[in-house]
């Protein structure tokens, strides 16, 4: 079974409407027929417009940053995965290492709103990853195994096929350290390994785990010559179309 290979650009909290326009627009040109499916994920003011220049784009999708846990209610500033389902988005990610970090976001509230995207048909792309301390204390596997048995593996086997999971080396993000593609490797080889434990080989076989350390130009074909990268969570390279679309197109030749 072929994996499914997906570069998503995360936008983070840039960009206004016209710019996220015109961004969207020359990706948009860019894009050639290739299996490689694109993910757009904007700030929510951009989704419904997006989303309808993606429309009959075979190979382009759009997804939110985040979302609430609950279906509605008194929850002021807070958008839920059901409003976002009716902007036409398919993608939500989940667990975001700066949600973690700067809203405190636990394995439990994550827990929640992963199942809050599934029951609104939308699709999951799940973050798990290590700080610096937890690296060099050789403690990153059990963080790792930590953050998916308590966020993802309560699902059953038809929720959890349609889990994308995105690796962050946090360490390695805007720190001016480098995780090698080795590195990457190993860990998305590990994150494949539990998931082969929790939900056997064809499932794990079956995810695509995306790679989101400071993936630019320069070292996308690297990452994505190794065998269970398969794709990245594209964070700065994403706000510019010639650098994310040269990234989309890094994957080898079949």
């Amino acid at each position: 079974m072929k994996r499914q290979q997906i570069v998503a650009g995360n936008w983070k909290m840039n960009l206004n409407f016209q710019e996220g326009r015109d961004l969207a627009n020359a990706i948009i040109k860019e894009i050639g027929p290739t299996e490689v499916l694109t993910i757009l994920c904007p700030p929510f003011i951009h989704l419904n417009h997006l989303s309808m220049l993606a429309n009959g784009i075979s190979n382009l999708e759009i997804g939110a940053q985040n979302c609430h846990s609950e279906r509605a209610g008194a929850y002021t500033g807070e958008i839920s995965a059901g409003m976002l389902k009716s902007t036409e988005a398919t993608f939500v990610i989940v667990g975001h290492s700066e949600r973690r970090e700067f809203f405190n976001e636990d394995d439990a509230q994550l827990a929640k709103k992963t199942n809050a995207v599934l029951e609104s048909g939308l699709r999951p792309i799940f973050c798990c990853g290590e700080r610096l301390e937890i690296r060099e204390a050789a403690r990153h596997e059990d963080l790792v195994r930590s953050q998916l048995e308590l966020g993802l593996f309560h699902l059953d086997s038809e929720s959890f096929s349609k889990i994308v999971i995105a690796y962050e080396p946090v360490w390695a993000i805007g720190t001016g350290k480098t995780a090698s593609p080795e590195q990457a490797q190993e860990m998305h080889y590990f994150i494949r390994s539990l998931i082969s434990e929790k939900y056997g080989k064809a499932i794990a076989e079956g995810t695509t785990i995306l790679y989101g350390g400071s993936c630019k130009p320069d070292n996308a074909k690297e990452l994505f010559s190794k065998p269970d990268v398969d794709g990245g969570l594209i964070g700065g390279a994403s706000l510019k179309a010639t650098d994310f679309i040269e990234i989309v197109n890094s994957f080898p030749k079949s």
